[in-house]
């Protein structure tokens, strides 16, 4: 009998209360995306690389869709991001095919790409598929920040620990084709 990873166990528990609870309220939601946007610019600007290249797609919006939700981002001119209205037509579009939540954390705790449409201007694809590529978000220095060296190496030593066990439920890309899943 396989072993089911408690991510599927948590997430089919979001699901199901998910479908009892109302839509979330227009500035929940609002707020949460502009969390996301400065934790996005967090990463950025700690890679010169990262907003120099963004820089060039100046004006460029970018959207974003996964299920229900979505998020429309202008590049700005110091190469960062900020959200935009939903009516504004995007440069690219980006569509997560995958919809459990809990593949996409797999495929990411293993270090591939969840499975992406891509629709509109090449160069800025090119441009973002850099970014996805080589900028990381070096959490524990972050975390050092607040609580010193010792405490954050401690922190993310455990963090690559518990990591490393979650990704021992996440059956090797050949394993989840051979069951039917898709990636």
């Amino acid at each position: 009998m396989a072993t089911q990873s408690p991510i599927f166990l948590l997430e089919g528990l979001l699901r199901d209360m998910a479908k009892r609870l109302p839509a979330p309220p227009p500035w929940l939601v609002d707020e949460a995306q502009r969390r996301i946007v400065l934790l996005l610019n967090h990463v950025l600007m700690q890679e010169t690389a990262a907003t120099e290249r963004l820089a060039r797609q100046q004006g460029r919006v970018i959207a974003v869709f996964w299920q229900a939700f979505s998020l429309r981002l202008l590049v700005t001119p110091a190469g960062l991001l900020d959200i935009v209205a939903a009516d504004v037509a995007p440069a690219l579009s980006l569509w997560v095919d995958e919809e459990s939540a809990g593949r996409i954390a797999q495929s990411l705790w293993r270090g591939d790409k969840p499975a992406v449409r891509i629709e509109g201007d090449v160069q800025l694809a090119a441009e973002v598929n850099w970014l996805v590529d080589h900028v990381r978000w070096d959490l524990e220095e972050d975390l050092a920040r607040v609580i010193g060296d010792a405490p954050a190496n401690v922190a993310g030593k455990l963090a690559r620990q518990v990591a490393l066990a979650l990704r021992s439920f996440a059956p090797p890309p050949s394993a989840h084709a051979a069951a039917g899943h898709s990636p």
